[in-house]
């Protein structure tokens, strides 16, 4: 197993455009590589340590996601296999294996699409406080983590690396998108997360909510980003949930618990981890890898 991390990529003869949290986007002409690194972000920061494969493990489960759901809406994908990609790619073959995907060059539209299928993180926040998420009324004496009546769609602004996310009402984001847009990605958010959810579930996995993301392509609205994956999304074991209190999760919740431990003040610069938290952190992602897709990281 090829355990390098890889947390700055560097293919001098490619032009990087964008540096995310997680992934770096280089511009191949006519398309767009994206190549998902192993760093982690918590709260916001991104750690000074990755985590062993998380770059892969993100990419794979992605594109299982894009295929199962490509019936609802077409998606970004162009190529996965590395042999497929531009010539000037070839040189960083090795490290491109795995992790990167060859994509369109799509409009990405500003808003993150959230579909919530259970009450937890800023929405149980949000709901304690007022009784509502991003402008929903939901049910009166929800406990946490409780799944809710009917899925629902809380979008939120898409802000730049190190600035928090804010949920926003349907109507102001309808008012950003188009009206027409809002609704195809409304409808397209729900039916993906209701179907990933239910299929999910088999695996013993719930799907307790999700971001995606949308974007213009030939005048079509895609799938775009990543999609149902650890980091995109709270993937919850079916065997030990239960409503009423916080969940234990298949993502960083290791990274994020022993931050909390050591009181964090949730700014850069980020403490070190340790190599136990790193390592079980890693086990997490290893195995929603392999109960979502049945494949093991290689």
């Amino acid at each position: 197993m090829d355990s390098k991390i890889i947390l700055q990529t560097n293919f001098p003869d490619l032009k990087l455009v964008k540096q995310g949290k997680v992934r770096d986007i280089y511009d191949v002409g006519e398309y767009f590589l994206i190549v998902s690194t192993d760093r982690l972000s918590a709260f916001d920061v991104i750690m000074a340590q990755g985590i062993p494969m998380k770059g892969k493990v993100l990419t794979q489960i992605s594109e299982f996601w894009f295929n199962f759901t490509k019936s609802i809406i077409q998606n970004h994908i162009v190529a996965t296999d590395v042999n497929e990609f531009p010539p000037e790619c070839a040189a960083y073959k090795n490290d491109l294996e795995g992790r990167s995907m060859l994509v369109k060059k799509a409009k990405v539209l500003p808003i993150e699409c959230i579909v919530r299928g259970y009450i937890s993180g800023s929405g149980w926040n949000d709901y304690t406080k007022t009784g509502k998420v991003s402008g929903i009324t939901l049910p009166s004496n929800l406990l946490e983590s409780e799944k809710l009546p009917e899925p629902i769609f809380t979008p939120s602004t898409k802000a730049e690396v190190g600035i928090h996310d804010e949920n926003i009402p349907a109507e102001e984001a309808e008012k950003i998108a188009g009206k027409e847009i809002f609704s195809k990605i409304k409808s397209a958010a729900i039916e993906i997360y209701k179907k990933a959810a239910e299929y999910a579930l088999t695996k013993g996995i719930i799907i307790a909510d999700t971001k995606m993301e949308f974007g213009i392509y030939n005048n079509d609205v895609i799938l775009v980003d990543e999609v149902l994956t650890p980091d995109s999304s709270r993937f919850w074991p079916l065997s030990t949930y239960r409503k009423g209190r916080a969940q234990q999760s298949y993502d960083k919740q290791f990274v994020r618990d022993y931050l909390l431990s050591i009181n964090f003040n949730k700014q850069p610069p980020p403490p070190v981890l340790p190599e136990d938290i790193i390592n079980k952190t890693a086990e997490k992602y290893f195995e929603a890898l392999f109960l979502i897709t049945g494949k093991k990281i290689s």
